[in-house]
């Protein structure tokens, strides 16, 4: 009986290199490898040999016997990416085989900015370039890593989180150093790290957000959906934020990923959130909203939702939310329908098919309500001091001459009732200090990774993966390509003799950091911060409570005490 990759699958690939028989797919070397919104496994090839569960760093893989009623479909969405076209040529060995071997008279040293998954994945990938033997440095600004995976994965999504481990695991690989709580830009600068380094990384993500360009975005009540993610994860920068969540209806701009984790958290019990690690301020606030109905708007139809299919599968098992689909909407356009006859796309079918599903199964009579609204463009936020309503425009959808569908405003609109409207249309990076930066495309402009000026120079020793590099697409693995690509960039870059070596010293960093920031932490002392919040987790039935404030962090490990009582 086969295995099969259910949702939480993060596309990372480690599963891939354990299969004995290459029978999961796309893999890092395959055309279509980080386009696709998760792996699958080859039922017709799978052995039941298990290796792939024990590589899995996110526990996405079942077989087929332990599928549950949230999980059964994803036997079927396996299977059908190998449908109708032959994927025996692509090679698992291949992925293996390319770890070039270089040939090096003296380590060099490079410097990640960032300790999300691009940045670990950079290292990883530097780390395992063999004979190369670098030695790494990453700087992230907060006293915890993770990035994404720490501020920005969903409370509820445990297992995506312990991809976590997987990047304990290369922060503690030899030759790594990293330096928490010391911002690039304020504490050191760029050109210091040069002098210190052969080449500086940067895989800072997109911090920043997309606005609607419509009237009333700045009115009480109008948040931003990058900005409620960080409040219920803890983020230190948003620990002392407000947000007023006392309305009984809100709509979501915006139908990816993003969108749904916050309409499906807004909307969840106390006790659904009482078993996670949403921190502790947020937790207060949401489970005493009033909050009962979440409009999830879309400017296309349901088969162009950004949201990915396992996302979109997950919400049809919430115990205590009732799903809706707008009843104009039932039924698909004209125009999408003819575009699914000639799409190669099955993820955009199945996504069609399920909307049409969740139609179909009417009221439930459940307390909590999400239902999605597609052909709508915001064209207004209504109210005086405060979110009154968010006037919409009908719209349809017209083909391009390359086959391509966009939305066309038709002139109707309506205003949909609310007091709680959250942008969630993207997000993007922001300029860094040193570096050049595209504000039209809000990344950081690269070739291949080499970060280049305005006037498409190389800027020599400088490079970028992750969302600042290519933007805000993909999921968690998706990275690791990017990251790959970068560092090939990189390694191909100090090989070649184009790199400068360091002005100063191996050891001169480190008094660096110490001097312009004293309170900088070692991993290993992130690591008490970890097991402490762990601990206060076990005590309530929790994966963990985070703190939420550099203070109480650094108090955790007595940091300020030490470090102050050497200078």
């Amino acid at each position: 009986m086969p295995y099969v990759i259910t949702q939480s699958c993060c596309s990372d690939s480690s599963c891939v290199s354990a299969c004995p028989v290459n029978c999961i797919h796309p893999a890092p070397d395959d055309p279509d490898f980080g386009m696709t919104e998760m792996l699958y496994i080859d039922p017709e090839r799978c052995i039941d040999c298990g290796a792939c569960v024990e590589e899995c760093p996110v526990d996405a893989i079942a077989a087929d016997w332990e599928l549950t009623e949230a999980t059964e479909r994803y036997a079927a969405i396996n299977a059908h990416y190998y449908d109708g076209e032959d994927k025996s040529q692509y090679s698992a060995e291949t992925y293996i085989a390319r770890r070039r071997v270089v040939d090096v008279l003296e380590p060099p040293r490079f410097a990640i900015v960032g300790a999300g998954p691009a940045a670990f994945y950079a290292a990883e990938e530097i780390a395992s370039t063999r004979g190369l033997n670098a030695q790494i440095n990453l700087f992230e600004q907060l006293p915890a890593p993770g990035g994404l995976v720490r501020y920005g994965v969903a409370p509820d999504h445990p297992d995506t989180k312990k991809i976590g481990q997987t990047f304990a695991r290369i922060a503690k690989s030899p030759g790594t150093t990293i330096y928490l709580n010391v911002e690039v830009g304020s504490d050191i600068s760029h050109e210091e790290l040069l002098a210190h380094h052969h080449a500086v990384l940067y895989a800072v993500g997109a911090p920043a957000d997309r606005e609607l360009g419509v009237p009333g975005e700045e009115l009480a009540g109008s948040y931003a959906a990058s900005d409620i993610v960080r409040w219920y994860n803890g983020h230190p920068d948003f620990a002392d934020r407000t947000f007023d969540l006392a309305a009984d209806k809100a709509v979501v701009v915006g139908n990816g990923n993003v969108a749904l984790d916050v309409a499906r958290i807004m909307l969840a019990g106390a006790e659904e959130l009482g078993r996670t690690d949403v921190a502790d301020h947020a937790l207060a606030v949401l489970t005493g909203s009033p909050l009962r109905e979440v409009i999830v708007l879309g400017r296309r139809g349901p088969a162009q939702a950004a949201c990915s299919v396992p996302e979109l599968l997950a919400l049809t098992h919430l115990p205590e939310v009732e799903l809706g689909v707008d009843e104009r909407d039932a039924t698909l356009d004209p125009v999408s329908a003819e575009a699914l006859r000639n799409s190669p796309h099955a993820t955009t079918r199945l996504k069609a098919d399920i909307f049409a599903e969740i139609a179909r199964g009417g009221r439930s009579g459940k307390d909590r309500r999400m239902t999605f609204k597609f052909f709508a463009s915001p064209t207004e936020i209504v109210g005086h001091d405060r979110v009154e309503g968010l006037r919409v425009e009908r719209t349809e959808l017209v083909a391009r001459a390359d086959g391509s569908l966009e939305p066309r405003r038709t002139g109707m609109t309506e205003v949909i009732d609310c007091g709680i409207v959250i942008r969630s249309v993207g997000f993007r990076a922001v300029a860094l200090p040193g570096l050049p930066f595209d504000q039209d495309r809000g990344v950081v402009p690269n070739r291949r990774g080499r970060v280049v000026t305005a006037g498409d120079q190389i800027l020599p020793g400088t490079y970028v993966a992750g969302w600042a590099k290519r933007g805000p697409t993909g999921v968690i693995g998706t990275n690791r390509k990017c990251a790959r690509e970068s560092v090939e960039a990189l390694v191909e870059d100090y090989l070649a003799g184009r790199l400068a070596a360091p002005s100063h010293g191996s050891t001169k960093l480190g008094e660096l950091v110490s001097s312009r920031k004293p309170t900088a932490i070692t991993f290993e002392s992130w690591e008490k911060i970890d097991r402490y919040e762990r601990s206060l987790g076990h005590s309530q039935g929790r994966p963990r409570v985070k703190l939420a404030t550099v203070r109480e962090m650094l108090d955790v490990i007595g940091s300020e005490r030490t470090i102050r009582s050497r200078t």
